[in-house]
């Protein structure tokens, strides 16, 4: 389909999008009505109303109640990097980036034992409904809500042993690796999957996104001699976050 074949939604759409890019439309300017996008482009109000809705989608607007739709704030992307697997020190790769004397990050955690679910399961070899310990993290800097993370590692690895909760004991906060050695299980491989998709409202609600912004997604599964003992899901803002990775030639 060649560009005067698009529908008109997405040509009214495609302007309105450049004229933000360029700065006709600064951040906090109020788009034009429905009614005034009509007359301008010689559209049908439906026209006019799906032209919104793709900004809208794009995050590039956001709806004020009884207000009308404004141009949003466009955020400058920042860098989460994502390390090799054993950073210098054991310490996870946020933490490392936080010593740096420059970081400014904070996060809080939580554990609890729970039932796998069939994806857990199947990306940790084990069985529906197997315990495993769930840990959830959100990361922040400066104060911002920036990273949501949730992990899972089966207790049939972990369980009773002085690194079953992954924040907590004398290797509190060191990171799979170092953890997992301490219990005599070598990690020796990890990989990590890179995915986009529309965030849940309650990722949203938590991250400061609106409904239908897109989320980058890291799935990512440490392994010992071929068995997966843990796998953990990061959850970063895409119109927000750029994901960085330093990985270490051999």
């Amino acid at each position: 389909m060649t560009f005067g074949e698009q529908p008109a939604y997405l040509r009214v759409a495609g302007d309105l999008r450049q004229k933000i890019v360029d700065g006709q439309l600064p951040p906090h300017t109020r788009l034009p009505s429905q009614a005034r996008i009509r007359q301008e482009y010689g559209v049908s109000d439906t026209v006019a109303l799906e032209a919104r809705k793709v900004l809208m989608a794009e995050g590039l607007v956001e709806g004020r109640s009884g207000s009308g739709t404004y141009v949003r704030e466009r955020p400058v992307p920042r860098r989460v990097s994502r390390s090799g697997y054993r950073p210098p020190g054991g310490a996870t790769p946020f933490r490392q980036e936080q010593a740096d004397g420059e970081g400014r990050g904070t996060w809080e955690s939580s554990s609890e034992q729970s039932e796998a679910s069939v994806a857990v399961a199947e990306r940790l070899d084990i069985e529906p409904g197997d315990r495993v310990m769930c840990t959830k993290y959100l990361f922040r800097e400066g104060g911002e809500a920036m990273m949501l993370s949730t992990s899972w590692e089966p207790l049939s690895v972990t369980g009773r042993t002085p690194v079953m909760l992954p924040e907590e004991g004398p290797l509190g906060g060191m990171g799979v690796v170092e953890r997992m050695r301490a219990i005599e299980v070598i990690v020796d491989n990890v990989t990590e999957e890179v995915g986009a998709r529309p965030g849940l409202a309650e990722e949203l609600l938590v991250l400061g996104g609106v409904p239908g912004h897109v989320v980058v997604v890291v799935q990512r599964t440490f392994y010992a001699s071929g068995r997966p003992v843990e796998t953990a899901d990061v959850v970063i803002p895409a119109d927000r976050y750029r994901v960085a990775y330093h990985l270490p030639v051999k």
